[in-house]
């Protein structure tokens, strides 16, 4: 009798082996996830002050490196940090079943739900609230990225089904309270409900400024996604609808015609470059990045924090270092919308 069969050129030995090295295969970036984690189970978007890549092989002295900065306290939401590592390790532990990458994950997810604040909001950083990073923050996103991971927790979807069912009741609990922050924190004018500041302070929920050029306005960006989470709930309340209604006709009426932000070459400058607007009546409408609260006039600043009205009266590195216009509200008005009413509205 031979202690091995055939099957198909591979013995069962070599079957077997394939099997140990299928159930020990590792995934790059995931490794290295692990190895960036912080100790508060979130993640920070810099390595020694710069954006980095997972997709790199660290030498052995480099890892000391890293094991040192993640005893750091900078996890932070901020440019998908934290919910980008989380949702990978999930779907790296679909493919390769490492129990590794899927507690990393759940601990990725209980620091999310450590860092939320009672009233629902999340700050840009946790624990360290130092400045502007202890703000309620929907920058970039922040909040909303938030809120669609944990919901898929809550509703074990997207895979999110892996994740421990102890997780699932307060992640739900943190996404209402997320959603009712969220409309708290809607701005009014004149009695009418309009769109949403990029950060809040924490304590009263009134608009607030974070970066020297980052004032206290209606944002035309990030009222985009805030909407989007909105109508993305199953059974939407009366309230949540009236917040959604109001802030698509707060982005209609706000809507930019008949101009559009240009590049143009521009010799003698650091970037070869410049950004003008131009008048241009076939052009299909644009939203400013920020709105002055009462009159909805775009405005602009340079990091000196003086406020002003058109592009061309700030300086040049922040006229072309940020996205100061763009087309986010399109796709939400001509579809996304009007699906959502015939749907649920």
């Amino acid at each position: 009798m031979k202690l091995f069969k055939h099957v198909s050129g591979i013995t069962f030995s070599g079957v077997l082996c394939l099997f140990i090295f299928q159930a020990n295969a590792q995934d790059l970036q995931a490794d290295n996830m692990l190895l960036f984690q912080r100790k508060s189970g979130g993640w920070s978007k810099q390595y020694h002050g710069k954006a980095f890549s997972y997709n790199v092989q660290f030498s052995d002295s480099l890892k000391a490196d890293i094991a040192v900065e993640a005893s750091h306290d900078d996890a932070n939401i901020d440019n998908n940090s934290t919910t980008k590592e989380i949702a990978y390790l999930v779907k790296s532990y679909h493919k390769f079943n490492n129990p590794k990458y899927l507690a990393a994950a759940e601990n990725g997810i209980r620091f999310l739900l450590k860092a939320q604040y009672k009233n629902g909001g999340w700050p840009q950083y946790y624990p360290d609230h130092s400045g502007y990073r202890g703000q309620i923050t929907f920058n970039d996103n922040a909040m909303v990225n938030v809120l669609v991971l944990l919901q898929d927790v809550a509703l074990r979807r997207n895979g999110m089904e892996a994740v421990n069912s102890a997780l699932v009741a307060p992640t739900a609990d943190a996404v209402q309270r997320g959603l009712d922050c969220i409309l708290k924190t809607q701005i009014r004018v004149e009695g009418q409900l309009t769109g949403w500041c990029q950060q809040y302070d924490r304590v009263t929920l009134q608009p607030t400024k974070a970066r020297a050029y980052e004032l206290p306005s209606i944002s035309g960006s990030e009222s985009v996604s805030i909407v989007k989470i909105l109508m993305s709930q199953p059974s939407p309340t009366r309230e949540m609808k009236d917040a959604i209604h109001g802030a698509v006709n707060w982005l209609k009426k706000v809507k930019i015609t008949d101009y559009k932000v240009v590049t143009v070459s521009a010799p003698g400058t650091p970037g070869g470059i410049d950004r003008k607007v131009v008048a241009d009546p076939s052009a299909p409408g644009m939203w400013a990045r920020y709105y002055e609260i009462g009159t909805n006039k775009p405005f602009f600043c340079d990091r000196d924090g003086i406020k002003k009205y058109s592009i061309a009266e700030i300086g040049y590195e922040r006229r072309v270092g940020y996205a100061w216009f763009g087309k986010w509200a399109a796709e939400l008005l001509e579809r996304h919308y009007p699906a959502w009413v015939t749907d649920k509205g």
